[in-house]
């Protein structure tokens, strides 16, 4: 069963998910170039690729755990916002310049109707995320707030459908001449809004009682949504301390963390339930902070010290002089080996205790074992070793009398 349920996915979505996100390309790039709702930018480009990946992703959970709904939520979601670019990208080819194309209104008004149950389904995801239901019966009211978020879109995609123009590819559909519309789409973005964070504090719940491999699937999903609020956080940061260089680098690292993550969502949920190389997590959790902080401390010093001498050599908004630059770079490399060592083992004593105190002992006996001649002595402690370490149901040790 689950090898021609696999076999019927791979035809039925990801091709047509790869064909669509093809065509979107296609139509976005030959398109004319608008400014506002409606415009092709390489964040709504990146959007609609993770929605193939959502739909692969999908396909995969589905065919190896069809018991699963989150692999066929995924599909769907995945499937409809690949359609929703391809909606808006062809609205965009009738009704930029002009207005009062009847196909370009009704291709926006489509982008507008699938913009809901695509996020709805992907909130849901969250509910459900991994085991397949809700922490408990009371979150289902997660999907009770759902049901009356899509009452209210569909009707305001009823208003809608005398009106058209690009304004309804927005974030949020609207159009100034239909404000019931709009005033019953905005009461809906509220509704999901207030069903996502309600999604939030599930997975928080779930993951505060969760343990073993439960928690490290609630670990994946952390981690990809993790970096795509510190992108988002690095993205905001030039705008409160104005334009330049370290700006546009936060920028541009802000932006790579944000495509990251979303791109990274689908995939790890995809290795949660699979259980592909799941305990991998820890590593690279204690990676990603370890260099993350190497890079932002090593990054800003090298900042303060070309800036800085180079004001005081060369003057205020001046280039710095080459050698500050390189003495600056063969600064960072000399403390980069010792940096890392710090932060590796500041990382290990605050977020690994056990790991770092594992290793601390095992340092210890080695330390002791090197200076230690009575074998009765060394039995003990290499007992009291394994457990405080290894931590097992039980342990003994056999000891064999050379004979004589």
């Amino acid at each position: 069963m689950p090898g021609r349920v696999a076999a019927w996915l791979n035809w039925v979505v990801v091709p047509p998910a790869v064909l669509g996100y093809v065509a979107y390309l296609v139509l976005g790039m030959t398109g004319p170039t608008v400014h506002g709702p409606g415009e092709f930018t390489p964040d709504d480009a990146v959007w609609v690729f993770a929605q193939v990946v959502m739909a692969a992703v999908g396909a995969l959970i589905a065919s190896r755990r069809p018991e699963l709904p989150i692999g066929w939520l995924f599909c769907a979601a995945g499937l409809i916002g690949v359609l929703e670019g391809i909606a808006a990208r062809y609205a965009v080819h009738e009704l930029a310049g002009i207005s009062g194309s009847r196909s370009g209104d009704r291709a926006a008004w489509l982008s507008a109707a699938l913009w809901y149950p695509n996020t709805a389904l992907l909130v849901l995801v969250g509910l459900l995320f991994p085991s397949g239901r809700p922490p408990s019966a009371r979150w289902w009211v997660v999907g009770w707030l759902l049901v009356a978020g899509a009452a209210l879109a569909a009707a305001s995609l009823l208003l809608f459908w005398r009106v058209g123009g690009l304004e309804l590819l927005d974030a949020i559909p609207h159009n100034l001449d239909a404000p019931l519309a709009t005033a019953l789409m905005n009461v809906a973005a509220l509704v999901l809004a207030a069903a996502g964070v309600t999604t939030a504090g599930s997975l928080l719940a779930r993951f505060r009682r969760a343990a073993g491999i439960e928690r490290q699937q609630l670990k994946w999903l952390a981690y990809s949504g993790a970096l795509a609020v510190v992108g988002l956080l690095l993205f905001l940061v030039p705008r409160v301390i104005g334009a330049g260089t370290v700006p546009g680098l936060l920028s541009l690292a802000g932006n790579a963390l944000v495509a990251g993550g979303v791109l990274g969502i689908p995939v790890a949920v995809g290795i949660a339930i699979l259980r592909y190389r799941l305990y991998e997590i820890d590593r690279l959790i204690n990676r990603t902070l370890v260099y993350g902080l190497l890079t932002a401390l090593l990054g800003a010093a090298y900042a303060g010290v070309v800036l800085g001498l180079g004001q005081l050599f060369g003057g205020v908004g001046a280039k710095p002089p080459s050698w500050v630059v390189a003495g600056a770079t063969l600064a960072v490399a000399v403390v980069f080996q010792p940096a890392r060592r710090r932060l590796q083992a500041a990382v290990d004593r605050r977020f690994n205790r056990r790991r770092y105190h594992m290793a601390q002992t095992i340092e210890a006996f080695s330390a002791r074992l090197r200076a230690e001649v009575d074998l009765d002595s060394l039995s003990a402690e290499l007992l009291a070793v394994v457990e405080q370490t290894m931590e097992p149901t039980q342990v003994s040790l056999w000891l064999r009398t050379p004979a004589r």
